[in-house]
């Protein structure tokens, strides 16, 4: 198993091997994972052609590293003003999405399951102040997927570094802003050292969700019931690492605020209504690219409208009334 996460950091790497420990307890050993990290292999964001190639048998990451395939692809990773996590596992297992990612995937040779999740993510940790939409202008900001291409509407420069490159390019001035995943990982990463305001919310990956791509000729020779393994186990790892990040990154909010070198800041209204403003022009431009992403792109739309609807009821409302306390 190849992936797109450095060994410094806490939460991705380990949804990989905690994924293959489980498949390999469940099988007695039958089946054993080797899993590297980014670089160790193949360089990072090369996983995805490295197993449709054959070179390595699966990957782990997060499926928008694979935009330039087709936008499609994002769609099961995050998408701005999009999913929550728990909103994404419906869509997948539930509401179509799994049979478009199928075929999505397998004209490159690949098998893809959702098998983590990071939950809602921040908006980013940056030098100065953002006061205003402004403030973007010219910014050189670490962003992938379709919220990058949302930066670059407003005015920034937006670059796509691995996760152990950002703290030395935000030291270095190379970059003047960086998201990378909430204040658990980010700051093993030591962020918080190196960037003085950290904004929320994160508009654009409000639930981001982990993929496990089989090499589909790896896929075809387990039995039935071993891929019914590997598909339970990986939808046990996906409530499992969601459950460590928000236990995780509620303890290191708390740590990051007690330690008052930073300012933890929310994007302001009218920030906010600028990045939904083009957040729609760059969904609705990255689901007319292709055939994949068209199909995709008006089924996540859809399925969206309709689990708005009874999210505002159930959950917004609830956490609307436990804040009157």
């Amino acid at each position: 198993m190849v992936t797109d996460w450095p060994r410094n950091v806490p939460g991705t790497l380990d949804a990989a091997v905690q994924l293959g420990e489980a498949i390999q307890a469940a099988t007695n050993g039958r089946l054993r994972i080797e899993v590297s990290a980014a670089g160790e292999v193949v360089r990072p964001f090369e996983t995805f052609d490295a197993v449709a190639a054959g070179l390595a048998d699966m990957y782990h990451s997060a499926d928008y590293y694979f935009e330039s395939k087709s936008p499609g692809f994002t769609f099961f990773a995050a998408v701005p003003f999009g999913l929550t996590a728990q909103e994404h596992f419906a869509w997948v297992r539930y509401g179509g999405g799994q049979a478009l990612w199928d075929s999505l995937s397998g004209e490159h040779g690949i098998k893809p399951i959702l098998c983590g999740s990071t939950g809602s993510q921040m908006g980013g940790w940056f030098t100065n102040e953002i006061s205003s939409a402004a403030g973007f202008r010219g910014l050189r900001y670490r962003m992938p997927g379709l919220g990058g291409e949302v930066l670059r509407r407003m005015g920034a420069t937006v670059v796509n570094v691995p996760g152990g490159e950002i703290r030395p390019a935000l030291r270095s001035g190379a970059l003047d802003a960086s998201e990378w995943v909430g204040p658990w990982a980010d700051m093993a990463l030591g962020l918080h050292e190196v960037a003085g305001f950290y904004y929320y919310p994160g508009f654009h990956e409000p639930g981001t969700a982990l993929t496990l791509g089989v090499n589909k000729g790896i896929w075809e020779s387990f039995s039935p019931s071993d891929r019914r393994l590997i598909e339970g186990i990986a939808a046990g790892e996906f409530s499992r690492s969601l459950a460590q990040f928000n236990a995780n990154n509620a303890i290191w909010l708390t740590r990051l605020r007690d330690l008052r070198t930073v300012q933890i800041r929310r994007f302001d209204d009218a920030v906010l209504r600028s990045l939904v403003q083009n957040s729609r022009d760059v969904v609705a431009e990255a689901g007319a690219y292709d055939s994949h992403a068209r199909l995709i792109a008006e089924n996540h739309g859809a399925f969206r409208t309709s689990i708005r609807d009874w999210s505002d009821v159930a959950e917004r409302a609830f956490l609307n009334a436990r804040g009157l306390d």
